[in-house]
């Protein structure tokens, strides 16, 4: 069997005639042999076929020029407007697509399987509309609005996305990190001081219905904006916008979300009021309040608040340890708020206590109100942040569940859905909204199939609204911030990501901290916008400064890899391969070109000032050489010297061509390699700036005596380097190859012909002996003995190298014509032998 290395695609590929085996001549004479022979001569044939298949048959080197013309490369196409309406014209099938497309329930309900679907959907929906009832009247709280505006939370939009949502499984509704974010402005903008009022004209009171009411506007406001904000990025196409929200990034900010969600519920816990702080460090003065304030604890909230918390982790704990054997999870926030509700009514903790309760909720729907335009020149930066985190968390969670159920999810539908749930909310006093993880994962767990499962949930929130929700108005806050503060869990354990980016990806790590301490010290919407930014800045840094390498070769193979990193990669010789992991842009260009010249061996700037110098003093000299010479030519014109010989002297010095200077003939050192490969395959575009520099490297190389080659450069990068006039007579496609082997091969080829061209001038002398070193060029002519038994060199070195420096130096050295005998021989240079090729005589 043919080694691992060897053996070769065995169809469909062309096969070269192996020595040995047989022809179309030698198989027809295969009918004519004894019988005798038949069998052996069989058993060869079938040898031979077998060598040949094994064996790939070698390809010809092609360059990009070459590659073009023989693959008949496409000329780039414009779109022409004729092209462009066609695509725009209105059809019944573009009509339909469209329908489907923004109103996708129209595509699957038809298609409802009632009979495997519809009971888990109900299950799944009235669990999910219990959970809805807490989470809506304590997100609410923590919005700093009447929990009543939680519950419509809870409604419009959750009914709305069964029309224009993708996700199966996603359960929108109010969310903790969106409710502290919309909270920090309502109290940053409507803070409680604003509505004091005297009471008996010496106490001053809050007006809570006035406050309610200006806030309620103010979040109407902040919700239209918002899903203005995303429906219009999803109509551009711009779902593509929360990549630059990366996964550190987002689990640092909801962690810091989090921590901002804490310390906003404590004073409901520990039962003191507070003043309301916004802006950066905020977080940090209203803890310190509360510490101030702890020797005025309120010890009926705090144990009410304990008791609650205690009873609420543990039965969730039950939950998860026998998730498998329930049918649906305990519901024990909605337990803890009726019975709550009714010890607070029956005992009067209000009264008795001073237990703060949520007071009067208004049943009923209300009609839909046109928000305060005048709020948006404020709230437009809280709006498109809100709309951005709001939309992260929905498609990433929108996308965990699609992978574990086998459908897609249309990130920029999403988009649009999350913004008319939003846009559509604010007229009806919602606030803003998002997906809820703990809400989704009920709605997964108890069997809901489709968003069937948020339609029968709303209506759970609808028949509350209408007929159940008045019945509250004797809830401790206390109770609500207990829910709060226990569903922070899974956000706490996020903590955990320190360890997991600490030894998978240090950088994440940053990005996370960061992300982490900003929202922190920044509040939540500046805090955002710094950590993006953080983690920009950290994807500019790693283009800046990615990993160079030179490459060399792993040993019967066509692979290469870097020499610093696998030992059995060995650079080809006199030649430099150099590769970067990062694409080429105005900001790591220059870094790039200087790595290629360090990681070259040799000083390239220092050399070309040493060579212009020396050609400066070479030209000096010339200058002087010529003014003598003019000089004897005048004083032989006078009659000093024969004129006749002096003509011949002349003429012949005339009529030779002075030799281009050399880096050896003006005694400066010599780079160890003759050619350079530059990997292109990580290069995914490049700017005007890069095609500048690219020229530069190519100018610098050749004036070192290297020629520079591109190997594995992507279509598009070339045909950016074609719009940016980096072509020309001196650079042309000849030297960019499809891979770094097929530029290798070709260097290797260019290297024996010129190895071949300079063989006769140093091995054998005229008479055929060999010579000692090497003297002066062969004039012998071709054919003569020594000449006959010469082969191409298969050595990949330079001709230095083959020469000897001394042989070299008299190689590049002017010579004067040959005189005497040996002027009949003119010298020239030996060709390959062709395969097959006579002698001469």
């Amino acid at each position: 069997m043919a080694p691992r290395g060897e053996q070769g695609c065995r169809r469909g590929c062309g096969v070269s005639r192996v020595p040995g085996a047989p022809s179309r001549g030698d198989v027809a004479e295969l009918s004519v042999v004894s019988p005798q022979q038949a069998g052996t001569q069989e058993g060869q044939m079938g040898m031979a076929v077998e060598m040949a298949l094994s064996h790939r048959a070698p390809r010809e080197v092609l360059s990009e020029a070459d590659l073009e013309e023989l693959a008949q490369r496409k000329p780039p196409t414009k779109p022409s407007l004729r092209s462009c309406l066609r695509k725009t014209r209105c059809s019944v099938s573009t009509a339909k697509s469209l329908l489907y497309r923004f109103l996708p329930f129209l595509r699957w309900m038809p298609r409802y399987p009632v009979k495997d679907w519809l009971l888990g959907d109900i299950v799944s929906g009235f669990s999910v509309g219990i959970m809805h009832l807490p989470q809506g009247l304590a997100y609410a709280l923590l919005a700093g609005l009447p929990p009543v505006t939680g519950l419509y939370s809870s409604f419009y939009p959750v009914f709305l996305y069964f029309f224009f949502g993708t996700s199966r499984h996603n359960s929108v509704g109010p969310f903790a990190v969106i409710s502290v974010m919309i909270g920090s402005v309502t109290d940053s903008l409507l803070p409680s001081e604003n509505f004091m009022e005297s009471v008996n004209g010496s106490n001053m009171t809050v007006n809570e219905a006035r406050r309610d009411a200006a806030r309620v506007e103010l979040v109407a406001t902040i919700t239209v904006l918002t899903g203005i904000f995303q429906v219009a990025l999803g109509l551009l196409q711009f779902g593509f916008v929360v990549t630059y929200l990366s996964d550190p990034l987002v689990r640092g900010y909801t962690t810091a979300a989090s921590v901002h969600v804490l310390v906003s519920q404590l004073k409901n816990v520990f039962g003191v009021s507070l003043g309301e702080h916004s802006g950066p460090l905020s977080l940090f003065m209203t803890f310190i309040e509360i510490c101030q304030k702890l020797p005025q604890t309120n010890v009926g909230t705090l144990v009410t608040a304990i008791i609650a918390m205690v009873a609420i982790f543990a039965v969730k704990e039950f939950n998860h340890m026998f998730a498998t054997k329930l049918p649906m999870p305990i519901p024990i926030e909605l337990i803890t708020i009726i019975v709550s509700t009714g010890i607070s009514y029956g005992v009067n903790l209000n009264a008795k206590f001073g237990i703060s309760v949520v007071g009067h909720i208004p049943s009923g729907l209300k009609p839909p109100v046109v928000p305060n335009v005048s709020y948006f020149g404020q709230v437009v930066g809280n709006a498109f942040a809100i709309a951005v985190v709001g939309y992260a968390i929905c498609i990433s969670l929108g996308k965990i569940f699609a992978l574990k159920h086998g459908y897609k999810v249309d990130s920029n539908q999403e988009l649009i859905a999350l913004g008319l749930c939003n846009f559509l909310g604010g007229f009806f006093q919602c606030f803003a909204i998002s997906c809820s993880m703990s809400r989704s994962l009920v709605q997964e767990s108890t069997g809901g199939n489709s968003q069937v499962a948020g339609v029968i949930s709303s209506l759970v929130i609808l028949v509350t609204i209408l007929k159940i929700g008045e019945l509250f108005r004797d809830l401790p806050k206390a109770i609500l911030s207990a829910i709060i503060i226990i569903n922070l869990k899974g956000m706490f354990k996020q903590f955990s990501d320190l360890r997991t980016l600490w030894k998978s990806n240090q950088v994440d790590l940053m990005v996370w901290i960061v992300t982490f301490v900003a929202t922190l010290m920044l509040n939540l919407d500046i805090g955002l916008g710094a950590s993006v930014a953080f983690g920009l800045l950290t994807v500019i840094f790693r283009t800046q400064l990615p990993h160079y390498s030179i490459l060399g070769r792993i040993s019967d193979t066509d692979v290469y890899r870097d020499v610093a990193e696998y030992q059995m990669a060995q650079e080809v010789p006199g030649v430099k391969i150099f590769r970067s992991s990062s694409t080429l842009y105005f900001a790591n260009v220059e870094l790039y070109a200087e790595a290629l010249k360090k990681k070259s061996g040799i000083n390239v700037d220092r050399l070309i000032e040493k060579k212009k110098k020396a050609l400066k003093k070479l030209k000096k000299q010339q200058k002087k050489a010529e003014k003598e010479k003019a000089k004897r030519k005048k004083d032989t014109e006078d009659g000093q010297n024969g004129p006749g010989v002096a003509v011949i002297e002349l003429s012949g010095a005339e009529g030779s061509t002075p030799p281009k200077p050399t880096l050896h003939t003006l005694g400066l050192p010599q780079p160890s390699f003759h050619a350079v490969i530059l990997d292109f395959s990580p290069v995914s575009f490049v700017d005007t700036v890069s095609i500048k520099i690219l020229k530069n490297i190519f100018r610098d190389f050749h004036e070192i005596e290297a020629d520079v080659f591109i190997a594995g450069c992507p279509e598009p990068v070339l045909a950016q380097l074609e719009r940016g006039n980096f072509f020309s007579s001196a650079i042309t496609k000849h030297c960019f190859f499809p891979s770094v082997h097929d530029a290798v091969l070709h260097i290797s080829g260019e290297q024996r012909q010129t190895l071949v061209s300079t063989q006769p001038c140093c091995l054998r002398d005229c008479d055929g002996r060999e010579a000692a070193k090497p003297t002066l060029p062969c004039l012998c002519p071709l054919g003569g003995p020594q000449h006959q038994d010469v082969v191409p060199q298969e050595e990949d070195v330079s001709p230095r190298s083959r020469v000897g420096e001394e042989g070299f130096a008299t190689l590049m050295a002017p010579t004067r014509p040959p005189r005497g005998p040996e002027a009949s021989y003119p010298h020239q240079p030996l060709r390959t032998p062709r395969a097959g090729a006579l002698p001469r005589p």
